[in-house]
Parts: structure tokens; C-alpha cells; sequence
């Protein structure tokens, strides 16, 4: 959608309003937890850079308060704010530093790729270094373990969101934010899979520094120490870019969301000078660096995922739903449309979870492999029937997903297998959260939003009208 806001206004005018709050709900918490999670881990790359080799040597442990909460991390919110300056002052000069950290964080990429095929040794890849406590084998953990640890890195693809979220501040946004979003997902996956490949040929599995990993893969070596340096720093430069883009992102969505009327208009305010979100921008800064200031990286990157992969299942629903139904001049007509497409997609969800709890729970045996192997048929004939029985209802004008509907229904079904692959505390305070997010909805935007003031709802009120003016007022900063 060539608009700013991503995933939230494409939901917003796909399956209503509650849907898109508690997505854009989700996005802001993804945005704002994984940028505490990324500064955090700046300071363990950054300490590398400069020789320091415990990057608790730079936080304050706080005793008495609750363990992965008792280390202070004062350069985390140093970086963090300093950011929030950054993208408050500019949205053109933010770009423009951007894109300079990111032609030197490429640079360090493939250095750390050459360095990892040219010291690396094969039989790193099959062989831990404490055989007795850690399975070895090119897949130690099983096909489980790998699907684990893709639904623990799923939250980096986020950053493709945030792409999305400045279509109205690109000339082209109907062609150049997906070939963009494209292009970049081919490319980083390839150099993710290389660097992941150098890095298994580095060091076994089970020596890997969680803190700073590429970097900790040559402290101590002999003559190649300085390696490790370069490598924290190149890091460290990639960690700043990652931020940039992403709190970018994260004050677009807010400012989109405050726009709609459902959070309060003073987070859509555009200052009339620098053409940027500025109350957004501070806002989520303080927030952000607020929680990076002592919450440990795992705590933060448990809480992510889980997000992340909801709204991507919901993307994929959603995607199909607009291409098969088309908006009908009554309410019946849309309905009759609607029903069809709405069914599959409660079908197909209901067979991939199915998978998914076969797969988690089922013990292994012919039993299990013939209930999978139904499940995954039946998946294919519900997609199979449904394209060949409905209709698509519109064609996109320039750019549309392909081999419609048989590629978002993939990323529904992968989407829910890797839910499935999530721990029960995550699925606990993804409850909580999505209570929490219901609850405001409930109380405040659903009597405050456009939607409400449109149908002649009671609830509409002032912060509707201010909403009103700072989006007309927003739309006159494109950049």
C-alpha cells in the first residue's frame, strides 16, 4: 500500500479496526523490545571493539532486584537516545548517516564471512566441544532444534516491515518499496546463511559466545586478536544502523496509529520544521531505552517472537482476503463474498495447527509420520480446491504477491508451526499483553477512533477532531 504504516493500515482496511489495533499493538511492543534487545547487545560488541572481554564490565549490577533485571546498561540508553536525537532532527539526514553505516556494516559483513571460510575448520560443524553434556551431528538438536531456534531469529525479519512503514516518504512507493523489501530480503538472507555457515565453521555450537559471537570466535587466538576488534567494531556500526532503521520504523507506526484516532493525536503530531514524528520519536526513545536500561537480552527476545509471528499470520490472512474479495456496494453482497475465502482461511489455519500439535506432541513412530503426512495432504487439497473453486476478485495494479493463494498460505501455515515451536512463558505474556492491548482498545479507542466518529458513534470526541487536523496537517510533510 503506498501509505505509511505498514501492516496496520493494510489490516485496518482489510479486516477492521480491532484486528489492525491489536496488530499495530504487537508491532510497537516487537519494535520497542527488540531495539532494547539490540542496543543491549551493542554494548557487548562494543566492549569487544575497544579490548574489553565481559561486557558486564560495563553494566552496574543493582542487588536486590530480580536476576535478568540487576545489570544497569548505561550505554545501551546512551546509544538509544542518541538515535531518538538522530530521527527527531531529520528524517533525509537520518537516511543519508544510514546509508553510510550501512555500505561500512557490508564491508565488515564480508569480512567476517572471508575470515570465517578462511580460519574455519569443517569439523566444527559435526563435532561439540563437550561431547558428554551436547549431542553432536550436523543437526544436534534434531529437525525441533531447528525450527526452534527459527522461530527465536524470526523477529529480525521485522526490519522488512519497517521498510514498509516509509511508503509515504519514497517518490514511488507503489514500486519501489517491493522491490526494495525484495531485493533486500533475497540478499540478507544469503549473507545470513553464509555468516551463520562461517561462524559453525569457526567455533562448535556449544563454545559460541551468546553476548558477542563473531567477535568472541578469535579472542584468545593466537596472532588474531586484532581480528576480533575489527569485528567488534564493524558490529557495532551494524548494530547502529539496525536501530536507525528500526526506531524510524517503530515512530512511524505510532504516529500512523495516532492518526487513526485509537491512541491519543499528540503521538501524530509532525513538527512543522523538521517534517518528523517528534512526540512519537521521544516518546518510544524514553520508553525504549527505559526498558534496555535493565532487562537481560533473552528476557526481551523471548517476549519479541511470539509478536512477531502473529502479525506476520495475520499479514498472510489478510493478503488473501483482499485478493478474493472484492468491496461490494451492500453489506449482504460483501457478506456473500466474503464467506468463502473466510472459511478457508479457518480451514487451513485449523490444519497447520493440527501439524503443529501433531509434530510437538505426537510420539515419534509410523503413527506420527502417517498423521503428518495426512495433515500436510490435506493442507495442499484445501489450498488446491480453494483456488480452483474461488475466483481472485481484483488484480493489483503494479506489483501483487504471485502464485496467489499458494504462497501466503505457506507463510500461514510456517507461521503457525513456528508458534507452535515458542516456550509456555512467551504464549503467557503474549496473553497478558494481547489482554492488556483488548482492554485499552475496549475502554478508549474504540470511542475515540475515525471509525467510531464515521458510523455516528457517541464515543467520538475531541481527540478524534485533534486526531483530524494532525492528519491533515501530517500529509502536508511528505517527504
Amino acid at each position: 500500500m503506498p501509505v505509511a504504516g505498514g501492516a496496520f493500515s493494510y489490516l485496518r482496511v482489510t479486516f477492521g479496526e480491532l484486528a489492525a489495533f491489536l496488530t499495530g499493538a504487537n508491532l510497537i511492543m516487537e519494535y520497542v523490545f527488540s531495539n532494547a534487545a539490540v542496543a543491549r547487545s551493542f554494548t557487548a560488541y562494543l566492549g569487544t571493539a575497544v579490548g574489553v572481554d565481559a561486557p558486564s564490565k560495563w553494566r552496574i549490577a543493582v542487588p536486590g532486584l530480580p536476576k535478568s533485571f540487576n545489570e544497569v546498561d548505561l550505554v545501551a540508553v546512551g546509544v538509544i537516545l542518541l538515535i531518538s536525537v538522530c530521527i527527531c532532527y531529520s528524517t533525509k539526514e537520518s537516511s543519508v548517516v544510514n546509508m553510510v553505516l550501512t555500505a561500512v556494516h557490508v564491508a565488515f559483513i564480508l569480512f567476517i564471512i572471508v575470515m570465517g571460510f578462511w580460519r574455519g575448520d569443517t569439523r566444527n560443524l559435526t563435532r561439540p566441544v563437550d561431547p558428554a553434556h551436547n549431542p553432536g551431528g550436523f543437526f544436534p538438536h534434531g529437525a525441533a532444534g531447528v525450527f526452534n531456534g527459527a522461530a527465536m531469529v524470526y523477529l529480525s525479519y521485522i526490519g522488512y516491515d519497517a521498510v514498509s512503514t516509509m511508503a509515504e516518504e519514497v517518490e514511488r512507493p507503489s514500486r519501489d518499496i517491493p522491490v526494495g523489501v525484495s531485493g533486500s530480503v533475497v540478499l540478507v538472507t544469503l549473507l545470513y546463511c553464509l555468516m551463520a555457515a562461517s561462524m559453525s565453521m569457526l567455533l562448535p555450537y556449544d563454545a559460541i559466545d551468546t553476548e558477542a559471537p563473531f567477535s568472541g570466535a578469535f579472542k584468545g587466538s593466537s596472532g588474531w586478536g586484532w581480528v576480533s576488534n575489527v569485528i567488534g567494531a564493524g558490529a557495532s556500526l551494524g548494530i547502529l544502523t539496525s536501530l536507525m532503521v528500526a526506531m524510524l520504523g517503530q515512530a512511524r507506526y505510532l504516529c500512523v496509529i495516532g492518526r487513526s484516532g485509537v491512541m491519543p493525536a499528540w503521538l501524530a503530531k509532525v513538527h512543522p520544521r523538521t517534517a518528523t514524528p517528534v512526540n512519537a520519536s521521544a516518546f518510544l526513545g524514553v520508553f525504549t531505552a527505559a526498558l534496555a536500561l535493565f532487562t537481560e537480552l533473552d528476557v526481551l527476545l523471548n517476549l519479541v517472537s511470539i509478536g512477531t509471528l502473529f502479525v506476520f499470520y495475520m499479514v498472510a490472512n489478510a493478503v488473501v482476503y483482499r485478493r478474493y474479495v472484492a468491496a461490494a456496494a451492500d453489506d449482504d453482497a460483501d457478506h456473500r463474498r466474503a464467506w468463502p475465502t473466510l472459511v478457508f482461511l479457518a480451514a487451513f489455519s485449523l490444519v497447520a495447527l493440527c501439524f503443529t500439535l501433531l509434530w510437538q506432541f505426537a510420539p515419534t513412530g509410523r503413527a506420527r509420520t502417517g498423521l503428518l503426512a495426512a495433515c500436510g495432504a490435506a493442507a495442499v487439497a484445501t489450498v488446491g480446491a480453494f483456488r480452483a473453486l474461488v475466483a481472485e476478485a481484483r488484480r493489483p495494479e503494479l506489483w501483487g504477491v504471485p502464485a496467489m493463494p499458494w504462497v501466503p498460505a505457506a507463510s500461514v501455515f510456517l507461521n503457525v508451526f513456528l508458534l507452535g515451536s515458542l516456550d509456555r512463558p512467551s504464549y503467557v505474556r503474549f496473553g497478558f499483553f494481547t489482554a492488556a492491548a483488548v482492554l485499552v482498545y475496549v475502554l478508549y479507542s474504540v470511542h475515540a477512533s475515525y471509525d467510531a466518529e464515521e458510523g455516528g458513534g457517541a464515543g467520538a470526541g475531541a481527540a478524534a477532531l485533534d486526531g483530524a487536523k494532525v492528519q491533515d496537517e501530517a500529509a502536508d510533510f511528505k517527504v
